[in-house]
């Protein structure tokens, strides 16, 4: 990944780094320890690439304080090189400028608010009563629907989906594809028929998130589906109706979370993992992938379920086994009573 020209010495105070090597050598790229060459930045967040730092012909390279010695290199020391390396990429990355202003085949309503330092990208569409803050980007063929909020510097990249009365905060990123405010799944059984039930909620978002590329959140049936400031939502994940997810909390791709959920702050959902509905987890909840979570979680921690991939024939002897557990359980329920009654008589 290149970019801007960055000294070291520059790069360090921004980061907050201490820095070991030439305050004027500069770097203008982030590449693996493996791959990197002159001019590149780069990181060891995983010991068990270690190897590759002994011979990296990395200009410099962010790592924690116990492996300086080991670099042949420049270094920016950081107790967390990972986080070093995102804001150090951040800093470095040069996305394209974008011009302010309404492509000539954009679909704008006049009764639409648009900052002029937002910009409408070609064949997107712009409902009545929409606002656009300041250098808000939304990008082509994406649709904002009647009196939705689109906040200062949020971007759409590209055919995203805001439904009617959307709010969404500032410098949020919405990747393609990406559905916010469709109907959620209200029906009503009729003796066998479905009979729908209309959706009256919208969904709010707060500030600083981000939403990957067809990912779905659901509007609510009569109050407002929450996603509170700073959440991050991978790819491909479905958030129902009145769900409610706490600040800073991270969801990996493929979540599905039913109906009227309530997620706490700093939460880690990792991915395919399944939530049913109307349940709480609380604060600081870690659910690893693939997990089944059919009931609240009341206290911070690391939950799972599932069972690992085993190899087949291995599987196999131990679903046969499973299927016996409950004749093992009478079984041995059975023992217990037997030997109790010995017990008793001697």
């Amino acid at each position: 990944m290149g970019g801007r020209e960055w000294p070291l010495g520059r790069l360090a105070e921004r980061l907050g780094a201490e820095l070991h090597g030439d305050p004027d050598r500069v770097v203008r790229a982030i590449a693996p320890l493996g791959a990197a060459g002159r001019g590149d930045l780069s990181f060891l967040a995983n010991r068990r690439y270690l190897k590759d730092l002994r011979t990296t012909r990395a200009s410099a390279v962010i790592l924690g304080p116990g492996d300086v010695d080991v670099s042949p290199t420049a270094v920016l020391v950081l107790p967390n090189p990972y986080l070093g390396y995102a804001r150090a990429a951040a800093l470095m990355a040069d996305p394209p400028a974008v011009a302010p202003g309404i492509h000539p085949s954009a679909v704008v309503d006049p009764a639409a608010d648009v900052s002029p330092e937002a910009s409408i990208g070609p064949l997107a569409v712009v409902g009545s009563g929409v606002r656009v803050g300041a250098r808000a980007r939304i990008g082509p063929g994406s649709v904002v629907g009647a009196g939705a909020v689109v906040g200062g510097e949020t971007r759409l990249v590209a055919n995203v989906t805001i439904c009617r009365g959307v709010q969404i905060g500032a410098r949020c990123l919405f990747h393609p594809g990406a559905v916010v405010g469709a109907d959620g799944f209200g029906l009503a059984n009729d003796q066998g028929t479905w009979v729908k039930i209309p959706q009256f909620g919208s969904v709010r978002l707060g500030d600083d998130v981000e939403v990957g590329a067809n990912t779905t959140i659901d509007r609510g049936a009569l109050q407002d589906t929450v996603i509170g400031d700073g959440v991050k939502i991978d790819n491909q994940v479905q958030i129902a109706h009145n769900v409610v997810i706490g600040p800073d909390t991270a969801i990996a791709g493929c979540v599905a979370i039913a109906g009227s959920v309530r997620i706490g702050a700093r939460c880690i959902i990792e991915g395919a993992a399944m939530i049913s509905g109307h349940l709480e987890l609380a604060d600081e909840v870690h659910v690893t992938g693939g997990s089944a979570v059919a009931k609240s979680i009341t206290r911070s921690g690391v939950w799972s379920s599932g069972m690992p991939a085993q190899e087949n024939h291995v599987w196999r002897k131990m679903w046969v086994r499973m299927q016996k557990l409950d004749d093992f359980a009478r079984r041995l329920s059975r023992l217990e009573r037997l030997g109790s009654g010995r017990q008793s008589d001697e």
